[in-house]
């Protein structure tokens, strides 16, 4: 019987010492997506045109010189 409890503690004991811890789940690092947009600008090969004429017509309505 002493021989079947020495047995046992040591068995107990062993146990013990292995699963201390408890369980912990793995830990698995994602890195995150990144995407790039593009941003939403205006095109300023139309834009510098169009601000050109619109000066140009301007400057004609402006220089209506009746004398």
């Amino acid at each position: 019987m002493t021989k079947f409890a020495t047995f046992a503690a040591a068995l107990g004991l062993t146990a013990s010492s292995a699963f201390a811890g408890g369980y912990v789940a793995p830990v698995v690092d994602v890195e995150p997506v990144v995407v790039e947009e593009q941003s939403a600008s205006s095109n300023a090969g139309l834009v510098v045109p169009a601000l050109l004429l619109l000066g140009v017509i301007a400057a004609v309505a402006a220089d209506d010189d009746d004398s």
